[in-house]
């Protein structure tokens, strides 16, 4: 029997590891620069020339360019790659849980065309999401260009996406932040340190271009007047659950609504939520894009003018409406942005309502710090990622006082909306694909469960001379795709699947007279059964591995029982709705149900071979 490779996966090397970190954060912070750029001048082309050219619609000039804009964004999505369609950070986690860190070449392109157009027409949508997909696929090109393996390929996307993030928002801790919270769900990821290389890298990067200011300034620096403000402020964490949740569900409910438009082409719609758009730009334009206040148009009521308390009370409510089904309008229809930036912006406004009020009663308190609290718990709850929240809006403000209403605010607001709502903004399109995988790995429970508590015990088995005709009808049989192969001393040989059987069809190989040892995989990965499931996944992962053999420690061709994705998804779907019992009993129900069902079929097999 060939030796058995060892149970963890081997790091990258170092050195190698810090020069492919470079790379990648000089890619994702050029490449950022670059988008930058690419928005202001589309700003300038629809917003100042685009006006010009259909003056003479007077006061409605402005409605059809966000309109024109979609048209031309779906046409590039629908001929370019429909990575490019949506948020762009659920597409990178697809792509990190599902795809071993695999993406597109073109989305770079096509993501950066895209979602610039996207913007710069007016588009409600933010950058966060579209530089987290660029970086992201800047690195997953580069990994596949060196031919690099699973483990490789995912530690480069998540560097791109820190890079992404960081150099957009001159923020490198924010970088770093987002992508361990939102990506590899782990501060502990052994990638870390190439994480942060790209992110630093990147920041530098834009800081030599752009200069060192943030994405939008504070007109001053705010501080806890009086310790009654912490009563508003978790007054605001509490609204802030119900806005965050309306959000959420008004964009669901457009991703919904057009979906179901199943006469108009996918590449037409983008142009009639541009539409919607342009209609409710005429309150104000600062509806459009980022919301920043950015040039060309001339600002009102972005979200920096919340920010210094300077908009009436009657136009808070009425643009965080605006800017919540503008949104969602945006996105709903298949155009190409993030949700960050809006976030802020719906945050901000909802935040200076509360500021207005904590005014009334304590003259002293100034409403542009409940506006950037609420921006930051706004955040916190629709992507459940509060230390990002935190971080990134300290390096954005360069303000530390506000420390303890931000935390307290984002504490409320991000577990408040994890009561009302099991998905976050991010996950709840995923699920619509069935993927569920973050939520395995954030569970609580899963890290304390073991391989031998969830395995499947007995697992059925074939031997070396097994055909392959015989091992797929034993796969339809027993609803299976592979089992371990054991050899005449009964000691683990390797792994068969369909995969093996549908390689040797194509390569000419006749399956009713080739054994499983000639296709099998003897090089296997393998697990204990004391190891934690926390332990395992990264090689579930790393390796695409559909089944894990669970062998003993003190003699590895001893297999005790095997580890497949079904047994993971059940450990998890049970221990988030039943708790830790739950799963044990539920394994050792599967076990029996497993040895019933291979000695039924040994009974019938007998039966049909020695008839009586």
């Amino acid at each position: 029997m060939r030796k058995l490779l060892q149970p963890r996966p081997k790091p990258p090397h170092f050195s190698f590891g810090i020069l492919l970190a470079i790379l990648v954060g000089l890619g994702g912070g050029l490449g950022s620069v670059a988008f930058i750029y690419l928005i202001r001048w589309i700003q300038t082309l629809f917003f100042v020339h685009g006006l010009q050219l259909f003056s003479f619609l007077g006061p409605f000039a402005v409605v059809p360019l966000p309109a024109i804009g979609g048209l031309l964004v779906g046409l590039i999505i629908y001929y370019g790659t429909s990575e490019a369609r949506g948020h762009g950070v659920p597409e990178v986690m697809f792509a990190v849980t599902k795809r071993g860190g695999r993406m597109s070449p073109k989305t770079v392109v096509v993501k950066t065309l895209a979602s610039a157009l996207t913007i710069g027409s007016g588009g409600s949508v933010g950058r966060a999401g579209p530089v987290v997909q660029i970086g992201a696929a800047m690195g997953s090109t580069l990994g596949q260009f060196l031919k690099l393996p699973t483990a490789w390929l995912r530690t480069l996307v998540s560097c791109g996406a820190a890079a992404g993030i960081s150099a957009t928002f001159n923020a490198p801790l924010g970088g770093i932040f987002f992508t361990t919270e939102l990506l590899t769900t782990s501060f502990m990821t052994y990638g870390l340190p190439f994480i942060i290389i790209s992110s630093v890298t990147a920041n530098v990067v834009t800081t030599m271009v752009l200069g060192i200011d943030g994405s939008f300034a504070l007109p001053s620096l705010y501080s806890l007047v009086q310790v009654e403000e912490l009563l508003f402020y978790l007054a605001l964490g509490v609204i802030i659950v119900c806005t965050g949740f309306l959000f959420m569900k008004t964009l669901q409910l457009s991703e919904n609504i057009f979906d179901a438009m199943k006469g108009i082409p996918v590449w037409f719609r983008p142009a009639i939520g541009g539409l919607a758009v342009g209609l409710m730009g005429l309150y104000s334009y600062d509806i459009f894009g980022v919301g920043y206040g950015e040039v060309p148009w001339d600002s009102r009521m972005s979200f920096e003018h919340v920010l210094a308390g300077g908009l009436p009370l009657r136009v808070l409510g009425v643009m965080a409406l605006l800017k919540m089904v503008a949104t969602s309008s945006s996105i709903g229809s298949g155009s190409s942005g993030g949700i960050f930036a809006p976030s802020l912006f719906i945050g901000g406004m909802t935040g200076g309502i509360v500021g207005y009020a904590a005014h009334y009663f304590i003259p002293a308190s100034d409403p542009g710090a409940f506006a950037l609290v609420g921006a930051a718990a706004m955040f916190a709850g629709v992507t459940r990622a509060p230390f990002t929240s935190v971080i990134m809006m300290l390096e954005l403000t360069r303000d530390l006082k506000m420390m303890v209403p931000l935390m307290l605010t984002v504490l409320i607001a991000t577990e408040g909306i994890k009561l009302l709502s099991r998905e976050t903004i991010y996950t709840e399109k995923l699920m619509r694909r069935g993927i569920d995988i973050v939520r395995l790995v954030n569970s609580r429970l899963v890290p304390s469960i073991s391989v031998g508590d969830i395995m499947t015990r007995n697992p059925q088995t074939v031997g070396p001379r097994t055909t392959l005709t015989e091992m797929k009808d034993l796969c339809d049989d027993a609803h299976r795709r592979g089992f371990a192969v054991l050899d005449d001393d009964g000691r683990l040989y390797g792994i068969v699947s369909l995969t093996d059987y549908e390689k040797a069809l194509e390569e000419g190989l006749n399956p009713r007279l080739t054994p499983v040892e000639a296709v099998c995989t003897t090089d296997l990965i393998t697990a204990f059964p004391d190891e934690t499931l926390m332990e395992v996944l990264p090689r579930v992962f790393d390796y695409q591995l559909g089944r894990i053999p669970v062998v003993d420690p003190e003699d590895p061709g001893k297999l005790l029982g095997m580890l497949r994705d079904r047994n993971i998804y059940n450990a998890w779907k049970l221990a988030f709705h039943q708790g830790e019992k739950s799963i044990l009993t539920h394994a050792q129900e599967q076990t029996d149900a497993a040895t019933e069902h291979s000695s039924r079929r040994a009974s019938h097999k007998k039966n049909r071979d020695h008839p009586q």
